[in-house]
C-alpha cells in the first residue's frame, strides 16, 4: 500500500495508486483505471478545478459541498458520490474547518463515452448511495488490484468497476418505484411459461392496461409482448429437451402450444434451428 501525508490534503496517510503497467499489456484497453486515491481525511476543497478524465468520487464520511461551473451548489453528505469530467469546472469538498473521506477513480478509454451517453455516469447530481461498507470494499478490491501490477488484475479492477457503475445507475434510477414494479411484471412473466398468453389477465393482475403491459414489456426487452412471452417459452423448450425425454410434441403442449408445427416454426426461428435438430445436437 503506498502512503503519503500532504497537510495540505489530509492530516491522515493517504492512498495514491498508480496503473503500475504498461498500458499495452492490457487485455481491455475499452476500460482502463490510470489511477484511483483514497483520502481519510480530506480538508482541501477544489476550486475550478480542470480535469482531463471522468472520474467518480465517493464520500465514505464527512459532508461539504459540490458544485459544477456556475450551476446551483448541492450538498455532500456521507454516503454521497458524484463525478468530474473533462470541458467543465468544478468547486468541491468539505466545508472550511472540516473533512471527509474520499475514494476516488479514473476512468479513461471508449466505454466511458458509452457509459456517459448510457447514464452509467450521471453527470452534475450528488448521488446518495448510502454509507454501505460494501462500496468500500470494493473500492479498497479495486485499489488492491490496481497496484498489485500484474495486467490481469488491472483488466479485473476494469471489469469490477463497470460493475460497480451498473449498480450504481439501478440505486439510483430516478423511477425506482417504477422500475421496481416494471421488474415485478417481468418476473411474473418468466413465471407463465406453461400458461396461454393472457396479455388481459396479466395486466389486471397489476392493475395495469395491456397497453401499458405493452410498453413496459417493449421498453425492458426491446420486443413486443408477444414475441417476448415466444421467446421465453422457446428458451423454456430448450431446457426440456436438454434436461428431459420427453417428446417435442409433449414440450410442446406443456408450454400450451396446441398447433406443434407452429411451435415448430417458433423453435426454428427463435433457436436457429428445428427442434429436433437442437435434440441431436446435444
Amino acid at each position: 500500500m503506498n502512503k503519503t501525508i500532504d497537510q495540505q490534503i489530509s492530516p491522515l496517510p493517504i492512498r495514491l495508486v498508480e496503473l503500475l503497467v504498461d498500458r499495452s499489456r492490457l487485455s481491455l484497453q475499452s476500460l482502463i483505471i490510470p489511477r484511483m486515491g483514497h483520502l481519510p481525511g480530506r480538508i482541501s476543497r477544489r476550486s475550478d478545478s480542470i480535469f482531463n478524465d471522468v472520474a467518480l468520487a465517493y464520500i465514505a464520511d464527512g459532508s461539504g459541498t459540490y458544485q459544477v461551473n456556475d450551476e446551483p451548489i448541492q450538498k455532500v453528505e456521507k454516503g454521497s458520490l458524484f463525478f468530474v469530467w473533462p470541458g467543465s469546472k468544478f468547486n468541491y469538498g468539505p466545508l472550511e474547518g472540516g473533512s471527509w473521506e474520499e475514494y476516488y477513480v479514473d476512468m479513461i478509454g471508449s466505454r466511458v463515452a458509452e457509459f456517459e451517453e448510457r447514464g452509467l455516469v450521471q453527470k452534475g447530481k450528488v448521488l446518495q448511495v448510502g454509507a454501505d461498507p460494501a462500496w468500500i470494499r470494493k473500492l479498497e478490491t479495486l485499489a488492491s488490484l490496481l497496484e498489485s501490477g500484474v495486467p490481469a488484475n488491472a483488466d479485473r479492477a476494469a471489469l469490477q468497476l463497470e460493475s460497480l457503475l451498473f449498480e450504481l445507475s439501478l440505486m439510483t434510477d430516478t423511477n425506482s418505484h417504477k422500475s421496481s414494479k416494471n421488474l415485478d411484471v417481468i418476473d411474473d412473466l418468466a413465471q407463465l411459461l406453461y400458461d396461454p398468453i393472457d396479455a388481459e389477465a396479466i395486466a389486471r393482475r397489476h392493475n395495469i392496461s395491456v397497453s401499458t403491459l405493452r410498453r413496459l414489456v417493449k421498453e425492458h426487452s426491446g420486443y413486443p409482448l408477444n414475441e417476448y412471452f415466444h421467446r421465453l417459452k422457446i428458451n423454456e423448450a430448450k431446457k426440456l429437451i436438454v434436461n428431459t425425454t420427453s417428446s417435442i410434441k409433449e414440450i410442446a403442449l406443456a408450454l400450451q402450444y396446441t398447433d406443434v408445427y407452429y411451435f415448430s416454426r417458433l423453435f426454428t426461428k427463435y433457436a436457429g434451428m428445428s427442434a429436433k435438430k437442437f435434440r441431436d445436437s446435444i
